[in-house]
C-alpha cells in the first residue's frame, strides 16, 4: 500500500498494455490515472503504453483521443507538458482475440518496443473489456508467451476488471481458466472502491489506533450498515445492467470489499498474503441461507419515473436495450450473518441502488446503547444513537456521533457529531482512485486486489439470494421512485430486527 508520496519508489521499467484503450475505462479512470502518477514522478523512468483495439487507430490519432479523454476527466488542471509527455510514449496496436494471428502480431510489436524503450521485459497487460473478453485474450497472451515468468527474469501480470464472473459457477470457471496461464501472484483482480483513501484508511483506524480494536466487536456493536447508493440510472447500459443487476453488479465486489476490511480478524503481518487470508475468512464465515431464509433477509426493487435534482428519469422498464417485462433489480438490500467468535449475533445489513436521490457510499457502525437507568427521572430517556461513520463517496471521512449535555440548568442531551474530513485535514489533490491500485500493480505488491478464494467466497454467500430469486420470479420485486430512498420493504428488513436505517445526508 502506498505511504505517501515523500516515501514512494519509483516502479520497475515496464510496458503497460492496455485492453479496450478506446473505451469509457480508459479514458475516464486508467489515462487520468497515469496522469496523476506521471504528475507525482510515481510512473517509471523507461516506460510506455500500447492501446489495444480490435480496430487501432493511427498512433496520433489515439494519443489524441487520449488527450481530449483527459482534459475531459482529469482531476487536477492538466499541465501540458506532463500530459505530452506521457501521451508521446503511446503506441496503437490491432489485436482481436477471434483472430489469433493478430496475437503474434502484437507479440512482435511488443517485442520491438520493449528493445526501443528498454523496458526490461516487464509488462503489466491492463485488461479494460468486457468480462466475455477476459479468457479469450488471456489465453492468446499465453499461446504467444506473453505472460511466461521465468525465475530471476523480468515479471509479467495481468490486471482483470470486475465484474469477475456472473456467479459461483463462472467465477470459479474463470478463476480456473486464469491459473492455467499464470500463477496466483501474477493476478490482479481489481476493484476502485480499495483505491480510495477511506477504504484503505480502515485498516488505519481500526489496527493503529488502541481505542477502537478492544470494542470492534459482538460486545459493543449492535450492528453494521454498509450502504453504496447512487443518484444515477442505468443510462446507456440497458444491455449490461438487464443481464447483471444490482446484486451482481455491487455486492461481491464493492460492498464485500467494505464487508471483509470492516469484519477482518487482525493480520499478523501487513502483507499481501496475511491480509487477503484474513478477508477471505471473514467473506468464507458468511452464514449461507437456506432459500427461505434467503428472501425473508433481502429486498429487490426496480425504479420507476421519478425526477432527480433537475433530471428526469424514465421507467426503468423503458430504458433502451431493457426487456419491459424485466424482472432485474436495479437496488438490493441484504442482512447477513457471520459464523464466526468476534461477530455472532450482530447484522451486516447491505443496501445500494440506483436512482436514488442522494449519491452516498459509506459503512456506519452502531454501537450498543449504554444502560441510562439513571436518567429515568430526566428527559433523556431517548437518547441519539452512537455511530462510527466511515464517509467514502461523496466525501472522504470519518464521524463519531456521541451524546452530550446541552448547557443550561437542567439536564438535557443531544446528539453531537466530530467530523474528521480528508479534504480538509490534508489538503490532498483529487485522485481518481486508481492510483494507488495501479501504482502497486507495477511494484507488485497485491494487498489490496482479491484472490481467488476471496472472490469464490463472495460468490458462494450470495449465490442463495440469486437462486431465490430467480426461482421467485416476479414476486418480491417492489417498485420504488426514481429520487427517492428506495423500496419502502427496506425499512421492513431492519424494523422487525427493532432497528432502523441510519439517515443519509
Amino acid at each position: 500500500m502506498a505511504n505517501g508520496q515523500f516515501t514512494q519508489k519509483k516502479p520497475e521499467s515496464c510496458v503497460f498494455v492496455i485492453f479496450g484503450v478506446t473505451g469509457d475505462l480508459t479514458h475516464r479512470l486508467v489515462i487520468p490515472s497515469l496522469y496523476n502518477l506521471a504528475a507525482s514522478g510515481l510512473l517509471p523512468e523507461k516506460f510506455c503504453v500500447v492501446g489495444v483495439a480490435r480496430k487501432a487507430l493511427s498512433h496520433a490519432a489515439l494519443r489524441e483521443s487520449l488527450m481530449q479523454g483527459l482534459r475531459k476527466f482529469a482531476t487536477r488542471p492538466v499541465v501540458d507538458a506532463i500530459a505530452e509527455r506521457l501521451l508521446e510514449c503511446v503506441t496503437s496496436v490491432e489485436a482481436d482475440p477471434g483472430d489469433p494471428t493478430s496475437f503474434d502480431g502484437l507479440k512482435e510489436q511488443l517485442l520491438k518496443l520493449e528493445a526501443a524503450r528498454s523496458t526490461g521485459g516487464n509488462r503489466l497487460f491492463y485488461l479494460a473489456t468486457p468480462p466475455n473478453a477476459f479468457a479469450p485474450i488471456a489465453r492468446e497472451l499465453g499461446r504467444v508467451g506473453l505472460l511466461q515468468e521465468e525465475d530471476g527474469a523480468a515479471w509479467r501480470r495481468l490486471v482483470v476488471e470486475k465484474p469477475f464472473g456472473t456467479d459461483l459457477e463462472s467465477a470459479k470457471a474463470l478463476n480456473a481458466e486464469l491459473l492455467k496461464l499464470l500463477t496466483e501472484h501474477q493476478i490482479y483482480r481489481i476493484d476502485h472502491y480499495l483505491g480510495k483513501e477511506t477504504v484503505q484508511n480502515i485498516l488505519v483506524l481500526r489496527f493503529a489506533n488502541g481505542m477502537f480494536e478492544p470494542i470492534w466487536n459482538r460486545h459493543h456493536i449492535d450492528h453494521v450498515q454498509i450502504t453504496v447508493d447512487e443518484k444515477l440510472g442505468v443510462g446507456h447500459r440497458g444491455s449490461f445492467y438487464d443481464a447483471t443487476g444490482a446484486l451482481r453488479d455491487m455486492v461481491p465486489n464493492h460492498l464485500f470489499q467494505l464487508l471483509s476490511l470492516v469484519a477482518m480478524e487482525p493480520p499478523a503481518r501487513f502483507d499481501a498474503h496475511t491480509v487477503r487470508s484474513e478477508k477471505a475468512e471473514v467473506l468464507a464465515a458468511i452464514q449461507t441461507p437456506s432459500e427461505e431464509e434467503a428472501l425473508k433477509n433481502s429486498v429487490r426493487g426496480q425504479y420507476a419515473a421519478g425526477t432527480i435534482g433537475d433530471t428526469e428519469i424514465p421507467d426503468y422498464r423503458k430504458t433502451e436495450d431493457v426487456k419491459p417485462d424485466s424482472t432485474t433489480e436495479t437496488y438490493a438490500a441484504l442482512k447477513l450473518t457471520i459464523d464466526n467468535w468476534r461477530w455472532a449475533g450482530v447484522p451486516f445489513y447491505l443496501r445500494t441502488g440506483k436512482a436514488l436521490g442522494l449519491k452516498r457510499t459509506e459503512v456506519a457502525i452502531k454501537f450498543r446503547e449504554a444502560p441510562f437507568a439513571m436518567f429515568n427521572c430526566t428527559p433523556v430517556q431517548e437518547l441519539a444513537e452512537n455511530y462510527l461513520v466511515i464517509g467514502i463517496e461523496p466525501t472522504e471521512g470519518i464521524t463519531l456521533q456521541f451524546n452530550t449535555k446541552v448547557p443550561g440548568p437542567t439536564v438535557v442531551t443531544d446528539g453531537v457529531e466530530m467530523k474528521f474530513r480528508y479534504k480538509d485535514y490534508f489538503k490532498a489533490e483529487p485522485a481518481t482512485g486508481y492510483e494507488t491500485l495501479i501504482y502497486d500493480c507495477m511494484i507488485g505488491d497485491n494487498i489490496l486486489f482479491q484472490r481467488a478464494d476471496s472472490v469464490e467466497a463472495g460468490w458462494q454467500a450470495v449465490q442463495p439470494f440469486l437462486d431465490a430469486w430467480k426461482k421467485a420470479g416476479a414476486r418480491g420485486v417492489e417498485s420504488y421512485r426514481a429520487g427517492s430512498e428506495g423500496p419502502a420493504s427496506a425499512a421492513e428488513l431492519l424494523k422487525r430486527d427493532g432497528r432502523s436505517w441510519r439517515k443519509l445526508s
